[in-house]
């Protein structure tokens, strides 16, 4: 018998490429049929099929109250009323922005887009038109969205179809992006030994989250720091994930490294589309109409996603809120490794804050190229597993697992038990 959600996807297939709106989501890594939700409340999802599930997806980072938080859709609610778009400028944008410049170190102002694809590729051209130059630095498997300059050796959804880029993008665009490995200090001097008047910026996740989660070598950041203000490039931080999920003041705060430039996105959205990009003011002001750097937007500060943003900042100002998040990955994640290791099965498990990622292979994950490397099938086993246990994690093993406030101590206890129970099967077969 078919379920709803079978049903619903061979009709979507009909109408939308793929039956989804972003590939990840299809489930092929895992061999599913992806759910179609119906309903969503704290940290749990209702599939079309009335299943309930503990949701560690948080679509995909930003839910970091959880699901429906009360005081965020009253505030949406309260709102929309007022209508949803006015294409004009809002006290609400204001009031973001300045919350924004103060909860980042690096950032004196901010212009918001509507995704952090656009907020990456607009710090991108705000680079290279304060610079006058075409190349950038970016990391293999660093995924900064998906605009044109950006899709080499970009990780996540590319790592998880495998797809080496993405036929669309020409090589007059992709011969202006150098990829190096991630952590690679000595790729990087090599490089602007020979580029490095050339290149208008680096560009980084500096804690990646899209080839699973990686922690990185504190010396290579501050290299990178120090590389781009020799040769006056500049340097980007993607924080689209990090921002305020690792911290108050996302990883620069966290790791004491300043960018010149810093993108933002789902957390300050609250749940619905957003994105930001800012700095300090000399930079900033070089944006239209201030300067002369183009960047527009119709929908850009919405007033829905700018309410919905600043309600979540504001609960994420209040005292004790980092360490609770902290406590809640570390059992998570501690939890999961205790499992594996009692189950015989060999992980590795990386995890910062609230946000982390198993491999089913031995010895740390640090770059792309050895992530590739890790136990694809049993992950796919352990993926389907844990589903029909009702644990509902991403669908590729690049991508991170979140914890979000609404999480508990109790329901994390039964997703630590559910995955030895699981693992402990998968040494059966």
């Amino acid at each position: 018998m078919k379920t709803k959600s079978s049903i619903l996807f061979e009709k979507a297939e009909q109408y939308i490429p793929g039956g989804v709106n972003s590939p990840v989501r299809a489930g092929k890594a895992v061999g599913i049929t992806p759910l179609f939700i119906d309903r969503a409340d704290g940290c749990f999802l209702w599939d079309v099929d009335g299943n309930q599930y503990v949701d560690y997806v948080c679509s995909w980072g930003p839910l970091i109250l959880g699901h429906a938080h009360e005081t965020v859709i009253e505030a949406i609610k309260k709102q929309a009323v007022c209508g949803t778009s006015y294409g004009a400028p809002t006290a609400l944008e204001l009031e973001m922005a300045k919350m924004i410049a103060d909860m980042v170190p690096s950032i004196d102002m901010v212009r918001f887009v509507n995704s952090g694809t656009e907020a990456t590729m607009s710090a991108i051209r705000l680079a290279r038109g304060i610079t006058g130059r075409d190349n950038i630095v970016k990391f293999d498997g660093c995924y900064h969205g998906h605009a044109d300059s950006l899709l080499v050796s970009a990780g996540s959804g590319i790592a998880t179809l495998g797809i080496p880029g993405s036929p669309g993008v020409s090589k007059d665009i992709a011969k202006h992006t150098i990829s190096l490995p991630y952590n690679d200090l000595d790729a990087v001097y090599k490089t602007f030994s020979r580029f490095g008047r050339d290149i208008a910026a680096i560009i980084v996740e500096p804690i990646p989250g899209n080839m699973g989660v990686i922690v990185p070598d504190m010396e290579f950041l501050k290299g990178i720091r120090k590389i781009t203000k020799e040769y006056e490039s500049l340097l980007i931080f993607d924080e689209v994930i990090t921002g305020f999920r690792v911290g108050r003041g996302g990883a620069q705060e966290l790791f004491g490294i300043m960018p010149d430039i810093t993108c933002l996105g789902k957390i300050i959205g609250g749940g619905l589309p957003v994105g930001a990009y800012g700095g300090n003011k000399e930079i900033m002001m070089n944006v239209s109409p201030a300067g002369n750097i183009y960047q527009a937007g119709t929908l850009s500060g919405n007033p829905l996603a700018m309410i919905a943003g600043i309600t979540t900042l504001k609960i994420l100002n209040e005292d004790g809120v980092y360490r609770k998040l902290e406590r809640l990955g570390s059992t998570l994640f501690s939890g999961l490794k205790t499992a594996a290791e009692k189950a015989g099965i060999p992980v590795t498990i990386n995890h910062i804050g609230s946000m982390g990622s198993m491999f089913f292979t031995e010895g740390p994950v640090y770059d792309f190229n050895s992530a590739n490397k890790s136990d694809t099938e049993r992950f796919r086993s352990y993926y389907k597993g844990m589903l029909n246990k009702g644990v509902y994690l991403a669908p590729s093993p690049f991508e991170s697992t979140f914890v979000s406030l609404a999480h508990t101590q109790e329901v994390i206890q039964t997703t630590i038990d559910a995955a030895m129970s699981v693992m402990s099967s998968l040494m059966q077969d």
